[in-house]
């Protein structure tokens, strides 16, 4: 008894952490969302001028594209890297490999933003040597393909640390099985090992668009005018022209519903692909 009353006292500080940055300030946001500052009540009036506004949903197709580009080319990529490393596992490469990785999903926000500039950017290492071989630079990473580029780097590192443990499901004995049943290696992929991936790869795909659709530090860095959500929301509550946080918190709720929207998708193909596969 005295063993179960000191672990629910140790878990009080996480709950109070929790509380006190999660649940009070999704509370903040909720109220305000609907809070319309001119008319003094609360109403609908904020999502009336996002849903009126072509600039706001700009920011919004923005956010899902870019979201969804990358997580998608970065989850391919990763699987692909995750597949490799453990294919070559138990091997001090493979160990390596995964450590080097562990280290690149650490080097994201204003750091990587400030690499791409020194590699990239106008006056960056491969345009001035282009321009010394007499070629015009065809790629800038303020470009929206730059952009792309820079969101699929800090996915894929993210998304083999998610993947990697999902391989180990694929055991070589089912592999033997379907070779000794006469299945070859297309049929053993599309039969098995995609089945028993498939979860896993739907719920790294959902990591992967969260993190990119809530993404700030290397997008504001390289370009602060791109019409994003996230940029949108930190403009309306720290601009210096426009000052609106109820605007911003309605914004901050159409981000959380596209996320809840996504995540509830998922679990719902995960559940039907799971009972198909059985």
């Amino acid at each position: 008894m005295r063993i179960k009353i000191l672990s629910c006292v140790s878990l009080l500080p996480i709950f109070a952490i929790f509380i006190a940055f999660l649940i009070l300030p999704l509370g903040w946001i909720l109220m305000n969302a609907f809070y319309a500052e001119e008319l003094e009540s609360y109403s609908l009036e904020n999502f009336r001028r996002i849903f009126a506004s072509q600039f706001y949903l700009q920011s919004i197709v923005q956010s899902l594209s870019v979201s969804f580009y990358s997580s998608v080319i970065g989850l391919i990529i990763a699987t692909l890297t995750s597949y490799s490393i453990y294919a070559l596992s138990p091997s001090k490469l493979a160990s390596f490999l995964f450590s080097l990785n562990t280290m690149f999903s650490n080097f994201a926000g204003i750091p990587l933003a400030f690499a791409c500039i020194i590699i990239a950017g106008n006056n960056g290492v491969v345009n001035v040597l282009l321009k010394s071989m007499g070629i015009e630079p065809f790629f800038s990473i303020y470009s929206n393909i730059g952009i792309n580029l820079v969101y699929i780097y800090f996915q894929i590192p993210l998304g083999v640390l998610l993947l990697f443990p999902a391989f180990k499901s694929l055991e070589e004995s089912h592999k033997q099985a379907s070779k000794i049943l006469g299945a070859s290696n297309v049929v053993y992929w599309i039969k098995i090992a995609c089945p028993l991936l498939a979860p896993a790869l739907l719920g790294v795909f959902v990591i992967l668009f969260a993190n990119a659709i809530g993404a700030y530090a290397s997008i504001y860095a390289l370009n602060s005018n791109f019409n994003i959500l996230p940029i949108r929301i930190t403009s309306l509550v720290a601009g210096d022209i426009s000052l609106d946080p109820y605007l911003a918190s309605a914004l901050s709720v159409v981000l959380m519903v596209i996320m809840l929207g996504i995540t509830l998708v998922a679990n719902f193909m995960s559940k039907k692909y799971n009972f198909k596969a059985l």
